[in-house]
């Protein structure tokens, strides 16, 4: 196809990136698929089950700030070798804390991943600051497609590693800890530190006010992307396997609609760029927008099987537009001398509001029902179509001020 004759090999570093959000989705994915179990199994009061997969995102967003702090000090090698660590670390405490059944340590362990999270989530922003403006959305994309096999072998690798220590579960959390492992020796040996220095940073000048920066056109769509879309996504994933067992189909069904939920969300990273540069980047956002209202209306139409595996599917690939084309515009938002706090802030937001979602979905569920929990994200999504909207008309409104400035000149 067309759109794909300009491709161009990524950076050394960009492939590290890509590498290493390989290694984070294939840990995360374990704990994605064995946390909910292995809380039930451990907790000493079964509504306290779900904390430990809780405490990840919670953990990830208490951590993000702080995270961005430490790149702006450490650099970016240094930080991502701390939170790989953190990853090996958080893996061993939960092979202890199940071999010993110990529910508390459990929770600890799962933070540790939380604390990874955090650190990974500037992978995809690490790329996009070391190349042009035109080159950010295929930087982020690239980065992100490391995560397609890892999505589907994490799950699998997690299965097969359960029972090799004697306690269940114990030996794929001890792959989680070699995954860290792998993760810190990546960064400590491949990952080039070297600040990028475009010609923009040559003239960094002074940072704005952050809300001079975040009361943008361009900010406000990626926000609303970025956070919209997370939280929906996160939503809805949370509560559609507890939703498919209570309509009667089995756990293994829940784990599989999961599954192609998370091949939704990191197999279009090997063509969204491209897409971006094809299309705009406008219709990219309204494309991840409408697959992510595609979900619910499915959703509520049916609770059988085929009907739950369409909708996450199209949740999957409606956030990952949404997300690649987010953190585009939040790389094109700042100036250099502000990209630290800039990214703290906004990836705070992101993992805070998940992290909520997270938290609330099974109460929602509980409380509301299925029906009724997709319906209340499509209102989520009609606010994201209207802040990116206005980013859209405020840069039609800037190419018609620069054509008539252009026009005047003698």
């Amino acid at each position: 196809m067309s759109f794909f004759r300009s491709y161009t090999l990524p950076s050394q570093n960009t492939i590290v990136l890509a590498a290493g959000q390989a290694l984070f989705t294939a840990a995360v994915s374990v704990d994605l698929t064995l946390t909910g179990l292995t809380g039930y199994q451990l907790a000493p009061d079964k509504a306290l089950a779900t904390l430990p997969f809780a405490l990840i995102s919670a953990a990830g967003a208490v951590v993000t700030l702080l995270a961005s702090y430490l790149i702006a000090r450490l650099g970016r090698r240094m930080a991502f070798i701390v939170g790989s660590a953190a990853c090996a670390v958080g893996g061993a405490i939960s092979v202890w804390a199940v071999l010993h059944a110990e529910f508390w340590v459990f929770c600890l362990g799962t933070a540790g991943v939380g604390i990874f999270q955090a650190f990974a989530g500037y992978y995809r922003l690490a790329a996009a600051d070391a190349v042009a403006l035109e080159g950010k959305a295929k930087a982020i994309s690239f980065v992100l497609a490391g995560g397609v096999a890892a999505a589907i072998l994490g799950p699998l690798l997690a299965s097969w590693t359960k029972d090799i220590l004697p306690a269940m579960f114990a030996g794929s959390y001890l792959l989680v800890c070699a995954l860290g492992v792998l993760s810190v020796l990546l960064f400590a040996l491949v990952f080039n530190d070297q600040r990028h220095t475009s010609h923009m940073e040559q003239f960094e000048g002074h940072a704005r006010p952050v809300g001079v920066v975040f009361m943008q056109p361009i900010s406000w769509a990626a926000l609303a992307n970025n956070v919209i879309g997370g939280a929906i996504m996160m939503l809805l994933m949370t509560a559609a396997p507890l939703a498919a067992v209570g309509a009667g189909h089995t756990i293994d069904d829940g784990a599989g609609m999961i599954q192609w939920h998370l091949i939704g969300m990191y197999a279009p990273s090997l063509f969204a760029g491209a897409l971006i540069r094809r299309f705009g980047l406008a219709r990219i956002l309204i494309a991840g927008m409408v697959l992510t209202a595609i979900c619910p209306a499915i959703a509520v139409s049916s609770l059988q099987v085929p009907a739950f595996y369409i909708a996450l599917l199209s949740l999957g690939v409606g956030w990952n537009f949404m997300f690649v084309g987010g953190t585009t515009l939040l790389a094109r938002s700042y100036l250099p001398v502000e990209r630290a706090k800039i990214q703290g802030i906004a990836e705070m937001l992101r993992a805070a509001v998940t992290a909520l979602t997270s938290l609330a979905a099974g109460p929602l569920l509980e409380w509301l029902g299925w029906k009724e929990l997709n319906l209340i994200c499509l209102p989520l999504v009609v606010v994201a179509v209207a802040m990116t909207a206005y980013w859209i008309l405020d840069e039609r409104k800037a190419l018609r001020a620069g054509s008539s400035l252009a026009g005047q000149r003698p």
